[in-house]
């Protein structure tokens, strides 16, 4: 059945009483089931493995996966399987509560791959466990009791459209309204390719192998499927070091350029689209083909060890970013950042606007019809304070951070969630690069000396507006189908236990177990090896902005940091960033290219911009093919599948990925 809505012209002039009388009469579903035991369960299960991928993807590519459709397909499968071992029919409302659950959860990784991982990279240490999960919490909590008073403007009043949220809406209206079979072919499709990516990733594990082969089977040769794509050819050559691809006399390999075979980034780069795709090889490309090796050739780039002289040189992917690549790829990310942010200020204007604007007298409600079933008002106008409180308490005690300058971060949240929802609301994308350099130079700048203090802010900052945000458009298919706003808060709060029980300890498990104190290790090294998988883009991006503050405000610290070609290269690729990013907008983003996808390109491992662009072109020519064939199997397949399929391939290799490494903690040390 179709969906109801109001029209452009009743959401303009009705008032927001009038509005929520209509949504209570007429699509609200009063008691349906919805957060019910089972629904809940399901919920938390599947954000335990929402956040575990989120938290994998994350570390290896910078982005964080949207979950909000994956979560309906394999809740509507959970449920499919309940009912086939005598479980009565779920409700639609049981299956948003379910997915609302796990959307939390999902949503729980972003400060464990960013600002958090930075600032235990400038400390050089870990922080312990506890301290970690609990701040997590407690942001995740500050953007839920942040988010539902605005729920009352943006969704009930405005009418956002939410475009992700609207999308699960509609998905979850056709499941449970057309044939069962359109969901369980979906659901199918995702669990084929799940299937076939943690197949691959099996194969390649080398963990798996060793375990399988070495300790079971007592095999003196391990063999593994080479996850790089271009062993076989070194393979093959042997110790003819002559045949090796060169640039300026640097092996290809040492410089990152090596094809992958991972399909959990193949997944990652057909959910971007060619667009993004696009521009991170470009970036890619511009580094390391051209650029670095120029550096290099000059002297501007020194080896990590041996000499250029004698032939021993030793450079690396990680070495490189570190001491030269990073900075402009980080300056053309701010600039189009800000212009992005800044060039379009009705979203500033309408997001402050509920601050300012008088309701006529004649509109004004007379009473609150959703009060007994609204998140009530109080209980964010008092949590706020106090979960606000704890918060500039734990940044305080635990990262040093001047309560000073916690207590201003309090507004700043507000404010920057005002912004973060106004644009996610209409595009669905949540700016929270963006936002993130806000307090970061606005805090560093006030304590410069202090990296914590711009760090541990912006993770406040950007938490709970990015987590606010999110959970807004995961609130819009609930408004849409009827279900009780409360019990939507109370599946979040739950969510947030979930992720945050699954996340942190993964956390530890996969990127900090190899850590000793006391060894002299560096911990960037540790979390992100040189030729490892895992190369945190959003830690490093943190991290470098931090340095920059650093530079910028503190006295005497610039010379040793920003050498005469880094500021050559970061002016320049300011410029870029400027004019690319003031043409997407005047062009309403038919611009093709992404001055921020450009700078990512730069923080990203080469092989996995390689696999990421390699699923994007993959799945934009199957869509192509089958656009000219519609109602075949094939347009099914790509065009109605194609979230379900690309997420698929993400969960499978993310999964088994993730127990590839719990083999070598657990079982092989």
């Amino acid at each position: 059945m179709a969906l109801e809505q109001l029209t452009e012209a009743e959401v303009r002039d009705w008032s927001r009483d009038r509005k929520d009388r209509w949504w209570r009469e007429r699509v609200y579903q009063g008691d349906a089931p919805q957060l019910t035991l089972r629904a809940a369960l399901t919920g938390f299960l599947l954000g335990g493995l929402l956040s575990a991928t989120n938290l994998y993807v994350g570390a290896m590519t910078g982005w964080s996966l949207g979950v909000g459709l994956t979560s309906v397909i394999l809740s509507f499968a959970a449920f499919k399987v309940f009912a086939r071992f005598g479980g009565s029919d779920m409700h639609v409302l049981e299956n948003n509560a379910a997915q609302s659950v796990a959307t939390a959860a999902g949503y729980m990784t972003g400060p464990l791959i960013s600002g958090i991982a930075a600032y235990m990279w400038i400390e050089n240490k870990p922080l312990p466990m506890v301290p970690m999960m609990a701040f997590n919490v407690v942001l995740s909590l500050l953007g839920v009791l942040v988010a539902f008073p605005m729920k009352r403007l943006f969704i009930n009043d405005e009418q956002q459209p939410f475009p992700q949220g609207r999308a699960c809406g509609v998905v979850l209206d056709t499941l449970y309204t057309s044939d069962a079979s359109v969901g369980l072919f979906k659901a199918r499709a995702l669990g084929w390719a799940a299937a076939v990516a943690g197949s691959l990733a099996f194969l390649s594990g080398e963990n798996y192998m060793k375990l399988i082969q070495g300790r079971w089977l007592h095999l003196d040769k391990v063999w593994k499927l080479p996850r790089e794509l271009d062993q076989w050819y070194y393979d093959l050559i042997g110790q003819d070091t002559s045949r090796i691809p060169r640039i300026a006399g640097i092996d290809i390999r040492q410089l990152g350029l090596r094809p992958t075979l991972d399909l959990a980034l193949f997944g990652t780069g057909g959910l971007m689209g060619m667009s993004v795709a696009t521009s991170m090889l470009i970036g890619m490309l511009v580094n390391f083909a051209v650029l670095a090796p120029w550096m290099i050739t000059i002297g501007e780039i020194a080896p990590k060890s041996g000499s250029l002289a004698d032939g021993t040189a030793v450079f690396g992917r990680v070495h490189i970013v570190n001491t030269w690549s990073l900075w402009w790829g980080i300056a053309i990310m701010v600039t189009a950042s800000m212009v992005a942010l800044f060039a379009r200020p009705q979203v500033f204007v309408d997001a402050f606007r509920m601050l300012t604007r008088r309701r006529p007298a004649e509109t004004a409600p007379r009473e609150d019809v959703l009060r007994d079933i609204e998140l009530p008002l109080w209980v964010s106008w008092v949590g706020i304070p106090i979960v606000g409180g704890i918060g500039v308490w734990m940044s305080w005690q635990w990262f040093g951070v001047h309560p000073l300058f916690g207590a201003l971060a309090i507004p700043l949240v507000i404010a920057l969630t005002l912004i973060a929802a106004r644009s996610t609301a209409m595009t669905s994308i949540t700016p929270t690069g963006a936002l993130s350099k806000i307090p970061q130079f606005g805090f560093g700048a006030m304590d410069p000396t202090h990296p914590a203090t711009n760090l541990m802010t912006g993770v406040m900052c950007v938490e709970v507006a990015s987590n606010a945000s999110n959970l807004l458009m995961d609130i819009k298919p609930g408004y849409m189908l009827g279900a009780k706003p409360r019990q939507q808060a109370i599946g979040h709060a739950i969510g947030i236990v979930a992720g945050a029980i699954a996340s942190t300890p993964l956390f530890y498990i996969l990127f900090l177990s190899d850590w000793k104190p006391g060894a002299g290790m560096k911990l960037q090294d540790v979390m992100a090896p040189e030729g490892g998988q895992f190369s945190f883009p959003s830690a490093v991006q943190w991290k470098g902005v931090s340095e920059l503050v650093s530079s910028v405000f503190a006295p005497g610290s610039t010379s040793h940091l920003l050498t005469h070609s880094i500021l050559v290269s970061m002016i320049v690729a300011a410029v870029v960033g400027l004019v690319f990013e003031i043409l997407r907008v005047r062009t309403r983003n038919r611009f093709p290219l992404s001055p921020l996808a450009i700078g990512l390109g730069v923080l990203v491992p080469p092989d996995s911009v390689l696999a990421m662009f390699a699923g994007a072109c993959f799945f934009s020519v199957a869509q192509a093919i089958a656009r000219r064939k519609p109602g075949s199997f094939a347009h099914t397949l790509w065009i109605g599948t194609h979230e379900p399929l690309c997420a698929g391939l993400v969960a499978g290799a993310a999964l088994v990925g993730i127990g590839d490494t719990l083999i070598r903690v657990f079982l092989l040390k």
